[in-house]
């Protein structure tokens, strides 16, 4: 498995669970995104996602390091999938490990909030009837590290 956030194959989750291990933890929380078969009413077949990978990773290094900061986390793990995805498919692992409880659920919810928000990745949802639809929401928030 690749130490990327961006993956073009399939998440290892068991890999990304390892790097959370440390005596000192009390607490681990991962959060995984699937695909799921219905959006807004319509039958989803599968969702196509599309990353600026050299940006995903800077912006994961950047977020990684202030959640880890904030919540005064041991550990911070993650990957998104790039490419195309069936119903039940794994899009995203995020997991944290801290001392206590809830900085392991604050922490983990604050970041997978963030990565949706801030990373530059699209995600096109391909629909039973033919149709798709591009999703282009984090644009407006990415920005170039200097």
């Amino acid at each position: 498995m690749s130490d990327h956030f961006i993956q073009s194959g399939p998440i290892d989750t068991a890999v990304l669970r390892a790097r959370l291990t440390d005596p000192g933890t009390g607490a681990v929380v991962i959060f995984e995104g699937v695909v799921r078969d219905n959006h807004e009413g319509r039958s989803v077949t599968g969702l196509d996602y599309e990353a600026h990978a050299t940006l995903a990773e800077l912006q994961w290094q950047r977020l990684r390091g202030d959640a880890i900061e904030r919540f005064e986390l041991q550990s911070v793990a993650g990957a998104h999938r790039a490419g195309s995805l069936p119903v039940g498919g794994l899009a995203v692992w995020i997991g944290v490990s801290a001392a206590h409880r809830q900085a392991a659920f604050e922490g983990c919810a604050w970041l997978i909030d963030r990565v949706k928000q801030e990373i530059p990745i699209w995600k096109r949802e391909r629909y039973s009837e033919g149709a798709a639809r591009w999703h282009h929401e984090v644009v407006r928030k990415a920005t170039i590290p200097y």
